[in-house]
């Protein structure tokens, strides 16, 4: 059998040494004005350009790198005129009339020249007979094509459509539409709806942090320290996007992720110094030194996960992904980095004032909280009851799971009143279900009847239109086919693949639906490969932490359940549409698709994070006592509280994103809120401490092979 230790080291000296980071937080306080010069300037260097973030950063790049669908885009671009699928449709729409003559074709007169004018986009189509002007003559669509990518194209689509819904007068309405215009659409409801949500957040966790420190100067830090961080981090995105495009989704994401990570990251470091500093009475340098060689410490590896956790994402060949987990990642550098040289000076500077304006019930040194020790005695006592009581929970919300379905945001995710979405009604309404959602076929010339006659003979299409000869001569052809479904349908998938099976060997399938369809697949394809990835990684910075390789499965474990949990309950909400009239949303019968993937990397990330903290703490305390029970009491006992407070100011934060905006931030808002609902609540603070109880010293036991080849780390500070 394999030795194994789990004894606690032996006393250390009583000595004042402290380790790297506390070295590093003496470093800080000793060159504060140097430290402080460099973050000025960081921020103000960085900053200038924060201001542009929303316009330099687009909304493009959902797509699967590499397949059939992208290169179909790329060759119509190339060769058809910018007929692509990131083109755009500007649809006009008579309400009294035929748009062939009078106000209406002067209407369309001016869309064609308007559109002519911008340099950025191919060749401008009239309405064709048969093909984009209806039977009736009141619906058209003049196609313009894209000259550019389709980073640019959203841009170019933000920029046309106030002058092109400008044309509009009493009898016809002009509604650009298309993928380009989606996202723009998007983008600014999207943004609408994070600045709302900013506006109620801040007061809230405010309010919180208040309540959790006990004093209004300490609260304050963390919101300053993560106003830095995100200054710091739009700042450099806007330089970012000028080598590679980097999605708006990006800053949207870092800016939720990095207040709750930031915030969390300041109160368990501000907590510690202030027990520190009152409660040995040391020197604030020495104080400093502690607060940074045990919280600093557990931060710091916090943040490693995090970072682990999300690069994982990385492995979905996507654009949107990488950039948005690269996003966070960088606010994630910059929370951090301030976290562990900023705040430390800010500290140091205030020292006894951060208690200033202290509400007056409060012991604002405390550290130890009567109540979560307590409540660590109680668990002690009775872990079967709370154990099993709180694993049936989570068993029981993560139960739907097994039923939940996944696809591409629909039409449906932009408010009622947007422009894509409007041209997309009467474009359905005029030419049929599938006309939304063309599908765009690239052959050989020589193949060009066969393809035609195989479209035409699928019982999944609609309508062909005659092949298109390539425009610059070569020996290729696009024929367009409508579907007879929703772009959205799910029956769409089937017909898509029977076409790929049955169409000549040169023929391509694409289209804007089929980009849709394409990159649900390849999110099927990554997401075990994402999950496993997270998992092992995860694990493996646990055991490198703690060098516990129980207590660091354990914590893995638990922290797959609880987000298996969050995605039950978001299946109950979005995809049977429970609750959707209180959220204000409307249902698109699945949940998006990249949700699975990229949610479960930021809730895993979230997760770790407490689970972090906690076992921290419960390594500090069985450090230094060897006592099982007083690791898993001292724990509960001393962060506990930090733990409660930083729950309940994400719960805040991710709460406040899921009552405003279209539904993609409705989602993050209520998976990422109900994550740490149940994560900070019910796993952290009941089912990881049963945990600890039951598994008693087998929980820090190591095997001497494995510690021999472990980095030492430990959290007790002498």
């Amino acid at each position: 059998m394999a030795q194994t230790t789990s004894a606690a080291p032996e006393a250390a000296s009583h000595t004042w040494r402290p380790g790297p980071l506390g070295r590093l937080g003496v470093w800080v306080t000793e060159h504060r004005g140097g430290v402080g010069l460099v973050w000025i300037a960081i921020v103000i260097g960085l900053g200038v350009f924060a201001p542009s973030v929303e316009k330099s950063l687009s909304g493009a790049g959902w797509q699967a790198d590499g397949s059939e669908s992208v290169t179909v885009r790329d060759l119509a671009q190339e060769h058809f005129g910018g007929d692509a699928s990131h083109a755009i449709q500007v649809v006009v729409h008579a309400t009294d009339g035929s748009l062939e003559s009078g106000t209406g074709a002067r209407v369309v007169a001016e869309v064609t020249r308007i559109l002519e004018d911008e340099p950025r986009l191919a060749e401008v189509i009239a309405p064709v007979p048969g093909a984009s002007l209806s039977p009736d003559g009141r619906t058209a669509v003049v196609l313009a094509g894209a000259g550019v990518d389709t980073n640019e194209m959203v841009r170019v689509a933000t920029d046309l459509k106030e002058e092109l819904q400008g044309l509009s007068t009493g009898g016809v309405e002009v509604n650009p539409t298309g993928s380009s215009l989606l996202w723009s659409d998007f983008n600014e409801a999207n943004l609408d709806a994070m600045l709302t949500s900013e506006m109620f957040s801040w007061p809230v966790t405010l309010a919180i942090l208040v309540l959790a420190f006990g004093a209004l100067v300490a609260a304050g830090l963390p919101l300053l320290l993560t106003l830095a961080g995100l200054v710091a981090s739009a700042g450099s995105l806007v330089l970012i996007n000028e080598v590679v495009p980097v999605s708006i989704w990006a800053m949207n994401f870092a800016m939720m992720f990095a207040l709750a990570l930031g915030i969390d990251y300041a109160l368990f470091l501000v907590v510690r110094y202030r027990a520190a500093r009152l409660g040995q009475h040391g020197s604030p340098r020495q104080a400093i030194a502690e607060t940074m060689d045990t919280a600093g410490k557990a931060v710091l590896l916090s943040g490693a996960t995090v970072l682990v956790s999300l690069s994982a994402v990385m492995l979905v060949p996507s654009p949107s992904f990488r950039s948005m987990a690269g996003g966070i990642m960088i606010s994630v550098v910059f929370v951090l980095a301030a976290t562990l040289t900023l705040l430390p000076l800010v500290l140091f500077k205030l020292d006894g004032r951060i208690n200033r304006l202290a509400l007056p019930w409060v012991k604002v040194g405390e550290h130890r909280s009567p109540v979560f020790a307590r409540w660590g005695e109680h668990l002690w006592r009775r872990p079967a009851v709370w154990g099993i009581g709180s694993t049936l929970v989570l068993l029981v919300l993560a139960a739907p799971v097994l039923g939940l379905k996944t696809g591409m945001p629909s039409i449906k995710v932009l408010p009622e009143d947007a422009s894509a979405r409007l041209g997309y009604e009467q474009v359905k309404d005029a030419f049929g279900p599938g006309a939304p959602g063309m599908l765009q076929v690239v052959a050989d010339g020589i193949d060009a009847d066969a393809t035609s006659a195989a479209l035409a003979a699928d019982p999944g299409i609609a309508a062909v239109l005659p092949a298109m000869p390539a425009t610059d001569g070569t020996d290729r052809v696009l024929v367009q086919a409508m579907p007879t479904v929703d772009p959205s349908d799910p029956a769409l998938p089937d017909t898509v693949d029977r076409l790929r099976a049955e169409l000549p060997d040169s023929a391509l399938v694409g289209g804007a639906a089929v980009e849709n369809i394409d990159l649900t697949d390849q999110l099927h394809r990554s997401t075990p490969v994402v999950i496993g990835v997270v998992l092992l990684l995860g694990f493996l910075l646990l055991l490198v932490a703690l060098q516990a390789p129980l207590i660091s499965l354990l914590g893995t474990l638990a922290s797959l359940l609880s987000t298996a949990a969050a995605f039950g309950v978001a299946r109950l909400v979005f995809q049977e549409g429970h609750g959707a009239g209180l959220l204000g949303f409307e249902s698109q019968g699945f949940l998006d698709a990249w949700a699975p993937v990229f949610f479960f990397a930021m809730i895993f990330a979230i997760a770790m994070d407490y689970t972090v903290f906690l076992l921290a703490s419960a390594k500090e305390h069985w450090e230094k006592s060897g006592d099982p029970r007083e690791a898993m009491v001292g724990a509960v006992a001393h962060s506990g509280r930090v733990i409660f407070a930083a729950g309940g100011v994400m719960v805040a934060v991710f709460f406040t994103f899921a009552l405003s905006g279209p539904l993609p931030p409705k989602e993050m808002g209520v998976i990422l809120g109900v994550a740490v609902l149940l994560d900070a609540f019910l796993v952290r603070l009941v089912l990881l401490p049963v945990l600890l109880r039951v598994s008693g010293r087998a929980a820090w036991a190591t095997p001497v092979w494995l510690r021999r080849i472990l980095p030492a780390i430990t959290f007790a500070h002498d």
